[in-house]
């Protein structure tokens, strides 16, 4: 009886861990990518910067060449057609914001419908510092 309750005891150390451990879902974190490999990437074609800030920050100015899809947009109607027809499946999205928190949000929703992202935690202030082109 003792070794039966043992096992029992001892598989659910193991295996309960295991079940909790599967069940949450991997966090999205900002990217470890350089800013210069970053550059090189949307050079090659490989990629593409999406700028997650609100119309009012991107009439301000923003990179160059950057797609513009607002975070709170995203948030409101993830499943807004206009998402999929500025985006380009098979390439590397970058997203930035001002300081990265929304990028992070941004790229939860993106990384959901199934592309690639690998958030920015430099802001676009720290991307026109980097070399990157200001469009205004």
């Amino acid at each position: 009886m003792k070794s039966s309750i043992l096992a029992l005891v001892l598989s659910c150390v193991v295996f309960v861990p295991f079940v909790v451990a599967q069940e949450k879902p991997k966090e999205l974190e900002h990217t470890k990518d350089t800013l210069e490999e970053v550059k090189k990437r949307i050079e090659e074609k490989k990629a593409v910067l999406v700028d997650v800030r609100e119309l009012v920050e991107w009439n301000k100015g923003h990179v160059a060449g950057a797609v513009h899809l607002p975070w709170r947009a995203m948030q409101e109607k993830p499943d807004d057609p206009k998402i999929k027809e500025k985006l380009e499946k098979g390439l590397i999205l970058y997203t930035y914001c001002e300081v990265g928190y929304r990028s992070l949000k941004a790229g939860s929703i993106l990384n959901k419908m199934g592309y690639e992202i690998r958030p920015l935690k430099p802001g676009y202030q720290e991307l026109i510092k980097a070399g990157f082109k200001k469009e205004e």
